[in-house]
């Protein structure tokens, strides 16, 4: 079966040389691009430019992508696949810069523009964007794949992490979504349309998911 699997995080620039980026070191979506393709799967990965982890990447494609533009646009390349899973791992960031601004010792500011903005420049003031979620675009970029979404949540408790999951599958169509992160604790949660299943380490994980794309 053909699948997409993404992983690591995506970058922002805030001029030529600085980014806004996340901790996501693109070791999970690598680990399960390997065990998609050792069982027997067409495997195209995703990863980001800047992922840490230096596992062996093993995916009949591997492209990598920079900015979340740069992942969705990847994405949309892929949309002739006749893909059956589509895991999303990667990390997206959730804002990119807008304007920024110089504020002067008398509180006044004024818009900055600089390949490499200089520390003399003094107190910045940054506007945040929201970016796109690419997750939003893919039932409809493969209308016919499994598509499972992951929900990393750090506020709250165990039971708040499952319910944004199962936001996520309401909100985007997706079929699974996997819930870990400080809140969730231990472990992961694969959250489906039934009862939640409980996860205790990366291998169950892994199985399941590929026993989704068999249902």
């Amino acid at each position: 079966m053909n699948c997409v699997v993404t992983a690591g995080a995506t970058f922002e620039p805030l001029d030529q040389v600085r980014r806004l980026t996340n901790f996501s070191t693109g070791r999970l979506g690598t680990e399960l691009a390997a065990f998609l393709t050792d069982r027997g799967h067409e495997v195209t990965l995703l990863i980001g430019e800047q992922a840490t982890f230096r596992g062996e990447r093993r995916a009949q494609r591997i492209e990598t992508f920079s900015t979340t533009a740069h992942l969705l646009e990847q994405l949309r390349s892929l949309a002739w696949l006749d893909a059956g899973g589509v895991f999303h791992a990667a990390a997206v960031s959730d804002f990119s810069f807008g304007k920024i601004w110089r504020r002067s010792p008398e509180g006044n500011l004024a818009p900055v523009q600089s390949g490499k903005i200089p520390t003399r420049t003094g107190t910045l003031l940054a506007e945040l964007v929201p970016t796109p979620k690419i997750i939003a675009d893919l039932r409809g970029l493969f209308p016919k794949a499994k598509i499972i979404g992951w929900k990393y949540e750090v506020d709250g408790d165990r039971e708040q992490a499952i319910r944004a999951a199962e936001r996520q599958l309401r909100e985007y169509r997706t079929d699974a979504c996997v819930a870990n992160g400080p809140a969730y604790g231990g472990g992961f949660g694969l959250v489906v349309k039934a009862p939640p299943a409980h996860c205790n380490d990366q291998a169950a994980l892994f199985c399941l998911l590929e026993h989704l794309l068999e249902e």
